[in-house]
């Protein structure tokens, strides 16, 4: 797993329309339920992978802008160092985008909350986790945060076609951890 940075999100509880008892709230990587901290894009901080090096930066940025961060949770993310294309049916290399340097700081401690499988259609940014952005959490055994419980998991339904013409990939494998605040 490649370690690729941090987002504050706002963290929402599991949406009526998705049937998936066991889920009690989002922690997907996408920004369609759960949003992130701001539209944080055209600021021009983030990392090669579209995410923040460090909490600070976040911090740095929110202060900067006047965002509000209370009612945020931080989240760190690694990412599995093949994509899956549907179109192919194999697995492929991706990098960073290498205009933005990238050089994450690993977290001192961390909390895995799940496997998450993203889509990246552009190639930059994350787009949808159709787990939850598709509700396929109430066909698919996910944990109580709308996740996968382990990289073999997410493997095993992308290669086996389930998450095949949810959203366009290719689609990328995330293990999420929650953090505290510095």
């Amino acid at each position: 797993m490649i370690p690729v940075g941090y987002r504050a999100k706002r963290v929402s509880l599991r949406p009526d329309q998705l049937q998936a008892e066991a889920v009690v709230d989002i922690n997907s990587v996408s920004n369609c339920i759960s949003k992130n901290f701001a539209n944080y894009i055209p600021y021009w901080q983030h990392n090669g992978y579209w995410l923040f090096d460090s909490p600070e930066i976040i911090r740095r940025l929110a202060n900067e802008h006047a965002i509000e961060l209370a009612g945020t949770r931080l989240f760190y993310y690694e990412v599995y160092e093949l994509q899956f294309d549907e179109d192919i049916g194999d697995w492929i290399g991706f990098e960073p985008e290498l205009g933005f340097p990238t050089a994450v700081v690993l977290p001192t401690l961390k909390n895995l909350e799940g496997f998450d499988v993203v889509t990246f259609s552009a190639g930059t940014s994350a787009e949808c986790s159709p787990l939850s952005c598709n509700y396929l959490a109430g066909e698919v055994e996910t944990n109580s945060h709308c996740l996968l419980a382990s990289l073999e998991q997410a493997q095993h339904l992308l290669v086996s076609g389930r998450f095949t013409y949810s959203e366009p990939g290719p689609f990328r494998i995330f293990a999420v951890y929650s953090v505290e605040w510095p």
